[in-house]
C-alpha cells in the first residue's frame, strides 16, 4: 500500500474499500447495536474492533480509522447532531459566526481519535497491514456548516459563494487550518496514510473548483507531513475536475466510478498514483464478473506509477459481503506485475 501510494514498484495493486467497516457487515451491526453513532466514534474499544473487522471478514489489505469527517467539528463551538448525517443547530451564515469559531488542538479536543490510532497500530504491528487516517476537506465541511444538513444542491452554500465570497473564504481558511492540524496529529499518532474526503466539491464547475477548492487542497498537500504518510485526495462525482485534482499535489488521486481510469492513468499516471474505481453497486455482480472487472481495472491502471484497488465510493448498506470478498480475492489473484 505504501509503495503503491508513493509510486514505487509493486507486484500487484493493494486493495481496501472505502466504508469497508460499516452497515453491510453483520459483525459491525452487532458491535453497533444499542449505541449511538457519536458514542461509537468515542468508544475506543468498539472503534478499534470495527476498524479491524474488514481484515478478518472480507480480506482488506489496509485498515481505515473508524470515525466521521465531522468528528473534530464540535470542538469549534458548533452544535452537531447526526440524523443520520450531520445536522447543524445554528448554520453558519454570518462573519460573526466565523470569527467566533474556536481553533482547538485536536490532540486535546478529540483525544480518543489518537488513542484509537495508537491501539490500532499496536494490534496491526504483527500483521504488516497499514493504517489509514482521514479528514473531511474544507469545502465539504463548509457545505454542511452553511447549509445546516445534507442537500442535493447545497444551494445555500452556493448562494454564499456568489453573494458573500469573503465570508466563505474566511470559513474555508479556518477549516483548512483545522484539517491540516487534524491530519498531522493523526500521522503523529501513527497513521501511515491519510485520505482527504471532498464529498461535495463535485458540485462545482471546473472553473469554480479551481477558485474555491483547488487552493485549499494545495495548501493542505503542502502543510501535511507527507514524509510521514502519503496523502490521498478523493472527490465524489469529480470526473469533470480530475485534471484539477491532480494539480493539488497529493501523492494519490482517488477516482470515483464515473471516471475513465485508463484515460486518467495515461494522462496523469506519471505524476500521481491512482486509487479506484469500481462502482460500489458492481459488488452485486457474480464472483466471476467481479474477477473479470478487477482484471480490467488492473489493465486500465497499468500506465500509472501506482494503483490502489478500491471502489469509486464507499460500500453501501446493502453491499453483499460475498461481493466484497470476491473483490479482495480477485485482487490477490492477479498475476504478479
Amino acid at each position: 500500500m505504501l509503495r503503491a501510494c508513493r509510486g514505487e514498484p509493486v507486484d500487484r495493486p493493494p486493495v481496501w474499500l472505502m466504508r469497508q467497516a460499516g452497515r453491510y457487515l453483520p459483525e459491525y451491526r452487532a458491535v453497533r447495536e444499542g449505541v449511538s453513532f457519536l458514542d461509537m466514534c468515542r468508544d475506543v474499544e468498539r472503534a478499534v474492533t470495527v476498524s479491524l473487522q474488514p481484515i478478518d471478514f472480507v480480506g482488506a489489505e489496509a485498515v481505515i480509522l473508524f470515525q466521521d469527517i465531522f468528528t473534530p467539528i464540535p470542538a469549534l463551538g458548533v452544535d452537531v447532531d447526526f440524523a443520520p448525517g450531520p445536522v447543524i443547530a445554528d448554520p453558519i451564515r454570518t462573519r460573526a459566526q466565523v470569527d467566533a469559531l474556536r481553533s482547538p488542538d485536536p490532540r486535546e479536543s478529540v483525544p480518543f481519535v489518537f488513542e484509537i490510532i495508537r491501539e490500532l497500530r499496536r494490534q496491526l504491528a504483527s500483521r504488516d497491514i497499514p493504517l489509514l487516517g482521514f479528514a473531511g476537506a474544507p469545502f465539504t465541511l463548509a457545505a454542511y456548516l452553511v447549509e445546516g444538513q445534507g442537500s442535493r444542491s447545497f444551494s445555500t452554500l452556493k448562494k454564499m459563494l456568489h453573494q458573500q465570497p469573503d465570508l466563505l473564504r474566511a470559513l474555508l481558511a479556518h477549516l483548512a487550518d483545522l484539517t491540516v492540524d487534524y491530519l498531522n496529529a493523526q500521522i503523529e499518532a501513527g497513521a501511515q496514510v491519510v485520505q482527504l474526503f471532498d464529498t461535495w466539491a463535485g458540485l462545482l464547475s471546473p472553473a469554480e473548483y479551481r477558485e474555491w477548492v483547488l487552493p485549499g487542497h494545495q495548501e493542505i498537500a503542502a502543510r501535511v507531513d507527507r514524509a510521514g504518510a502519503p496523502l490521498i485526495l478523493y472527490v465524489n462525482d469529480g470526473a469533470h475536475v480530475v485534471d484539477e485534482m491532480v494539480e493539488a499535489g497529493t501523492d494519490v488521486v482517488s477516482l470515483d466510478w464515473r471516471c475513465d481510469l485508463a484515460g486518467v492513468a495515461k494522462r496523469h499516471g506519471h505524476r500521481v498514483s491512482l486509487q479506484g474505481n469500481l462502482d460500489p453497486c458492481g459488488l452485486h455482480a457474480s464472483r466471476e464478473q467481479i474477477f473479470e472487472r478487477v482484471r480490467e481495472l488492473r489493465e486500465a491502471g497499468r500506465p500509472a506509477r501506482g494503483h490502489v484497488m478500491n471502489l469509486g465510493h464507499g460500500c453501501l448498506p446493502d453491499t453483499p459481503v460475498d461481493g466484497v470478498r470476491a473483490f479482495t480475492d480477485a485482487v490477490r489473484a492477479l498475476d504478479p506485475a
